[in-house]
Order: structure tokens, then C-alpha cells, then sequence
């Protein structure tokens, strides 16, 4: 880094008159020329194969431990897990759809869900509301 520094301000002139500073770019050592065919990065290097077996990539969970010491959870059967976790990926009704429905009927989490987002929405409109005052 310093040796670069050093040659860059040898090609530095300093005039006296209106100060004028020319600089000359310089390359890291190499050379600058590239291999034959390669576009830069590491050339030759090829992604290795999986050593893991796959009997194990089928029954474990590989990257979900968080634990220093612990090991990768195992799969278990669909029934083993519990019922909320396949309702997650569910999609929610939006609240415009939830006041059109009938408050009497609904379920307990969707008349939940729109108190939730009617509050957020109340809330919102008081804020601009007090933001243009």
C-alpha cells in the first residue's frame, strides 16, 4: 500500500502558478494481464461434491442448528409435529374483507385479526391526520 502511495506522488507535478495536479493511475504488481480465457476470480477451482451421505440428507435438517455444541434436528412424521404449524402458510383475509363479513359469524381468530388491523388502521388515520395540523 505504501509503495503505491510512494509511486502515485512521484507522477504528482506541482506548478507555482494556478495549482495543477496530474496523476498517472497505477496497477497492483502482476503486471496486469490476465490468464488466457479467464474472466478473473478464481479460475479452476469447481464446486466439490456433497460428502454427505444421503440417507442423512433425507432424515436431518442440514444448517438448522443454532446450538455450538448440538447436532442438526431429524425429521420426524408429519403427525409428530402440531396441527397449528400447517396453518401457517395460510393466507389471512385483508381487512376490507373482514368488514364486509358479518362480526356475529365470524370465528374467534379472524374477529380477532380485525380488531388487530382495525386498530392499525385507526391509529394510522390519526397520525396523517395530525401530521398535516
Amino acid at each position: 500500500m505504501a509503495m503505491s502511495c510512494r509511486r502515485s506522488l512521484r507522477s504528482l507535478i506541482f506548478v507555482k502558478e494556478p495549482i495543477i495536479v496530474l496523476a498517472r493511475r497505477t496497477f497492483a504488481a502482476g503486471g496486469g494481464k490476465a490468464k488466457k480465457g479467464s474472466k478473473g476470480g478464481a479460475a479452476g477451482v469447481a464446486p466439490k461434491d456433497s460428502t454427505l451421505a444421503k440417507e442423512v440428507k433425507s432424515t436431518t435438517t442440514i444448517g438448522a442448528n443454532t446450538l455450538k455444541d448440538g447436532t442438526d434436528p431429524k425429521i420426524l412424521a408429519d403427525s409428530e409435529y402440531p396441527d397449528w404449524l400447517w396453518r401457517l402458510l395460510d393466507k389471512h383475509p385483508a381487512l376490507s374483507e373482514l368488514r364486509r363479513k358479518n362480526m356475529e359469524s365470524l370465528p374467534f381468530e379472524q374477529l380477532k385479526r380485525f380488531v388487530k388491523l382495525d386498530n392499525r388502521a385507526r391509529i394510522k388515520d390519526n397520525n396523517s391526520v395530525k401530521a398535516k395540523n
